[in-house]
């Protein structure tokens, strides 16, 4: 299974790189307000995670365990990455196993985190501005767009948030850069993979891919 070749979606990795690099470093911090605006919990996120990655070697250097570790402590609980999978994968989730459901989200996960990862050292000078919020105070699902500053030119980013009933935080579930939203660029591999060799086929893929990339470092 091979990555798109387009410049627009290798601009998406590369970029998508810098913000799972700001994500990686969240830091424990207390329970914010129930309040917390969809724009707010963006930019608190995206200011405390480029400060981070600034200030840790390891993580810019690319130390895969450290990375996967504050992956699974700190970062996926900021996400809703069963969704994320979800809707990567597709019809073919509904049919799916609770191993197989496990399993795709292991993989896919390995596989963002390795993608990113070798990007870390891009995190310099960067600053996040937020774009005015179209929103109302019932939404519990919310566009952010945002726009990273301080590189060659300004590069567009949008969240997409939602926030559901007993939920104490706001959650993304996808990501829009240069426009081209992260979730349908799976999406697009995987039916390609599910439909010539099904779900099995498709961990096999994502497996050997991780491997493979695993041994490249």
């Amino acid at each position: 299974m091979s990555v798109n070749p387009l410049n627009a979606k290798r601009a998406l990795l590369g970029v998508l790189s810098l913000v799972v690099a700001g994500l990686l470093g969240v830091l424990s911090a207390p329970a914010f307000a129930a309040e917390e605006g969809p724009d707010e919990f963006i930019k608190r996120l995206s200011a405390e995670l480029f400060d981070t990655v600034r200030s840790d070697k390891s993580l810019k250097n690319g130390d895969m365990q450290k990375i996967r570790a504050l992956v699974d402590t700190q970062v996926m609980p900021h996400l809703n990455f069963q969704r994320m999978t979800a809707s990567a994968v597709g019809p073919a989730w509904r049919q799916a196993s609770d191993e197989q459901k496990a399993r795709l989200q292991d993989e896919f996960k390995t596989l963002l985190i390795r993608t990113y990862a070798g990007a870390l050292n891009q995190i310099k000078d960067q600053s996040v501005v937020i774009k005015p919020l179209r929103a109302s105070a019932q939404d519990t699902e919310v566009l952010v767009r945002t726009e990273i500053q301080g590189g060659p030119e300004p590069i567009q980013i949008d969240y997409r948030v939602e926030k559901q009933p007993g939920q104490a935080t706001w959650r993304i579930y996808n990501l829009n850069v240069l426009g081209v939203w992260l979730v349908d660029t799976y999406r697009t591999q995987f039916a390609q993979e599910i439909n010539a060799k099904g779900l099995d086929g498709l961990i096999v893929t994502l497996s050997e891919r991780n491997k493979s990339n695993l041994a490249k470092k």
